[in-house]
């Protein structure tokens, strides 16, 4: 090597390459034009600003340079640019430097360029020293593009390089090779390809000028490497082209999209699942485990972790949804969804829509759920995988705050550090996750549970004549008034209207000779759920769920009813306004015969959910069984519905002898309140509550004034506690129960009981599971009561 960088060097065929005018080495040409000499088919090409290399027979370099600056090549695998059996296309004189060769795999880079990627069997233009790279054609031909061009792509299998500068070159549909881009501008090149960049720990000479550039470059490779198939093309054009016509704006809403997804996923993540507990301080805590599955994520390979990401994303969303739903149970029914008893309810709510909003409200309410659903899935899933895309790609930065999170969420754990009563650090998916697996097995076991049970009924070989004997010749009737619970009684917005309906009703039932006496039960339900609270009042076994519910009609247990009917001292009947299709479960009650909605001869209006009001139901039991004349003993089932929820509009007392069809209650109709209006305000919902359950109360006790007689015995009470939005928080499920009877001799059998005179019961008056009735009842009323 010559000390002024100008000395000629032979090829191994004996050519002689001559010295460029800038003082830069190349090989011979005639004209000027710097060609490059073979050698074994590797041959790096000369450049025209002071960067040219030629290969050595193993892999030495021979380099001349006017600057000191070395060019880099490839043999046996030590340096870059140029494979085994390539052949280089020569330095244009505009310094658009081109390689072709009909089966190269490599792309040379120029002066500060950045690697481009290749593909095996791909031919290969170079960059040029401007940025500006040329094209290849099949036949090894190379033509030079414009100056200030951007990269042409190659035609059929060719490949172009990275421009000089940083640019990621371009290639034909036919291609193989996918760039990536790395956060140091350097395109990474698929496995199998062939290698453009320099890899740490190779011998190659650098300018020391790009010294610093190379250190950092090769300090990230390993990773880029690894992640480089998943790294986006930075020159997609979007739709229509509009990314490259509007790059700010595309910029824009990539970062927009991108802090709504992450926003997404920590909503997620973080959503309690009673709308009460949604505050601040709930969607500012560490989540432990958005944490692991951030550091699962940068953990796995590329194809795992594509897979991962999706499968993450979709059972978030569906974990959400299931939040969603715990929202709905809690506000309706004071529990969480029941994954595998709860699915019927479903049916429930949609007729619930119907009968109270229309056919209209209903479908519009169900498309809006569906739409929901698919949305919460489908936006969860593109979520994840756009923020696991996003840390692969600063994969440095996302390790660190992974570990900064997973420390801070130990740290806060360890010490407790709360906002206010919420704690910093949550497990909360995890536990939420843990209660449902709990919740599925007791699902799962209960009906075993429950069978055992239902096998135990200390009256089951009782004789029909030993059955009730303490009510032969009686009427009695059984009468729920819907949702009646506790809080119409001790809530204070409501006790001084309440207790002044009871305490009028118990005097003007004394005043027509009758006494009455009153407890409390515990409901198995709140909220909604009335016939599992029929059910177990009825059959003396805890019916909370749908699936003991189903097990018990469909098996041998006697209830209340049943034993009415098989002492063969009453004829049974039910009164249920609330049914308006057909309840084959009915026949499994002992009824003789069921009154429905539409066998009630009403003509007039539903009210809202309310297909008769509670007034005309007693009136039409009176017109169709108990006014009867010549009649045996009548034991009935009345479930009123007039305190249905919503509870608007409602009906209000009139004249009994105005009834009629029913056809009055148009008008009454009219004047009552618009359900959607109510429900706007809370304290308008509770307000109507309490008229309706006050309205039901008068039904009875004016019915029992009217048409009551000596032997008319009359238990009404509360099926369930009303909706959380009545209740205020109240978890309760105590609801009232009261005896009313005008022979002395009924109510002195329950005297031991320790109910409280008359039809409100006392704050500390005996609480009994509602289960435990239908023993006692018959225990007090039986021979040996």
């Amino acid at each position: 090597m010559a000390s002024d960088g100008g000395t000629p060097r032979a090829g191994r065929d004996g050519e002689t390459a001559g010295v460029d005018p800038y003082g830069d080495t190349a090989t011979a040409g005639s004209d000027g034009d710097a060609s490059t000499a073979e050698l074994g088919g590797s041959t790096a090409p000369a450049e025209p600003l002071g960067d040219a290399g030629t290969s050595g027979p193993e892999g030495d370099f021979d380099t001349t340079e006017r600057d000191s600056s070395a060019a880099r090549t490839d043999a046996d695998s030590e340096t870059d640019a140029v494979e085994s059996d390539s052949d280089a296309a020569p330095a244009d004189t505009d310094g658009d430097t081109v390689t072709a060769g009909a089966d190269s795999d490599t792309a040379a880079p120029g002066p500060d360029s950045h690697a481009g990627t290749t593909e095996p069997g791909s031919d290969t233009a170079a960059a040029g020293p401007g940025g500006h790279a040329g094209t290849a054609s099949p036949d090894g031909n190379v033509d030079a593009t414009e100056p200030n061009s951007n990269a042409t792509p190659a035609t059929a299998d060719a490949t172009v390089a990275a421009e000089p500068h940083g640019g990621a070159g371009t290639r034909e549909p036919d291609s193989d090779t996918t760039p990536g881009t790395t956060d140091d501008g350097t395109a990474a090149t698929h496995a199998g390809s062939g290698t453009a960049a320099a890899e740490p720990g190779r011998d190659a000479t650098t300018h020391p000028d790009h010294a610093p550039a190379a250190r950092e470059e090769g300090a990230d490779a390993g990773a880029q490497e690894a992640d480089a198939e998943e790294e986006p093309d930075a020159a997609k054009p979007g739709w229509f082209g509009w990314r490259r016509r509007h790059p700010r704006t595309a910029r824009g809403v990539s970062v927009c999209t991108t802090v709504l997804a992450g926003l997404l996923v920590v909503f997620a993540l973080l959503l309690p699942n009673r709308i009460e507990r949604i505050e601040f301080a709930s969607f500012v805590r560490i989540p432990a485990e958005g944490v692991l599955l951030a550091g699962l994520l940068l953990a796995l390979p590329p194809r795992p972790r594509r897979i991962m990401a999706v499968v993450a994303g979709v059972f978030l969303g569906l974990v959400t949804v299931l939040k969603f739903l715990d929202m709905g149970f809690y506000q309706v029914l004071a529990r969480p969804f029941d994954l595998v008893l709860d699915w019927i309810l479903i049916e429930h709510a949609t007729d619930f829509l119907r009968e109270t909003f229309g056919r209209t409200g209903q479908v519009l309410a169900v498309i809006g759920v569906i739409v929901l659903l698919v949305a919460v899935l489908v936006l969860t899933t593109l979520a994840v995988v756009r923020l696991t895309n996003l840390m692969v790609r600063h994969r440095p930065v996302a390790a660190r705050t992974t570990l900064i999170l997973g420390t801070a969420w130990i740290t806060c754990m360890t010490l407790g550090v709360q906002i206010g009563t919420v704690p910093i650090a949550t497990k909360g998916n995890a536990e939420f996750l843990g209660n449902r697996v709990e919740q599925v097995r007791a699902g799962l076991k209960d009906a075993r549970v429950f069978e055992k049970q239902a096998a135990v009924d200390a009256f089951a070989k009782t004789p029909p004549d030993q059955l009730l004997t303490g009510l032969r010749g009686k009427d009695v009737l059984f009468t729920f008034i819907e949702s009646y619970g506790r809080v119409a009684i001790d809530d204070p917005a409501m006790a001084e209207q309440t207790d002044t309906v009871l305490k009028e009703g118990t005097s003007s039932l004394k005043a027509a000779g009758f006494e009455s006496r009153s407890g409390w039960l515990q409901s198995p339900v709140t909220g909604a759920g009335s016939w599992l609270a029929h059910s177990t009042f009825l059959s003396g076994l805890w019916i909370k769920n749908q699936q003991r519910y189903r097990s018990l009609t469909t098996s041998d247990r006697m209830t209340l009813t049943n034993y009415f009917r098989k002492s063969g001292a009453w004829r049974t009947v039910g009164i249920v306004p609330g049914v308006r299709r057909a309840w084959p479960e009915g026949k499994y009650f002992g009824l003789d015969h069921i009154y429905d909605s539409e066998h009630l001869g009403y003509h007039g209006p539903y009210f809202s959910w309310t297909p008769v009001p509670d007034q005309f139901s007693m009136e039409a039991f009176q017109r169709l069984e108990h006014g009867k004349k010549d009649r045996e003993p009548i034991m009935a089932e009345i479930i009123l519905a007039s305190s249905h929820n919503p509870w608007s509009p409602i009906a209000r007392m009139i004249d009994w002898e105005d009834l009629g069809d029913g056809s009055v209650f148009h008008r009454i109709k009219k004047e009552g309140t618009n359900p959607t209006e109510v429900w706007k305000d809370p304290e308008k919902v509770r307000t109507e509550y309490r008229r309706a359950i006050e309205y039901s109360i008068r039904s009875l006790t004016e019915w029992v004034e009217r048409y009551g007689d000596e032997d008319t015995v009359l238990v009404f009470l509360g099926d369930h506690q009303p909706v959380p939005t009545v209740t205020a928080g109240d978890t309760g499920k105590d609801v009232p129960i009261t005896i009313v009877a005008r022979d002395k001799k009924v109510l002195d059998r329950v005297a031991d009981w320790g109910w409280t005179d008359g039809l409100k019961p006392a704050p500390d008056a005996p609480r009994w599971g509602m289960d435990k009735f239908r023993d006692r009842f018959m225990t007090a009323y039986g021979p040996q009561g």
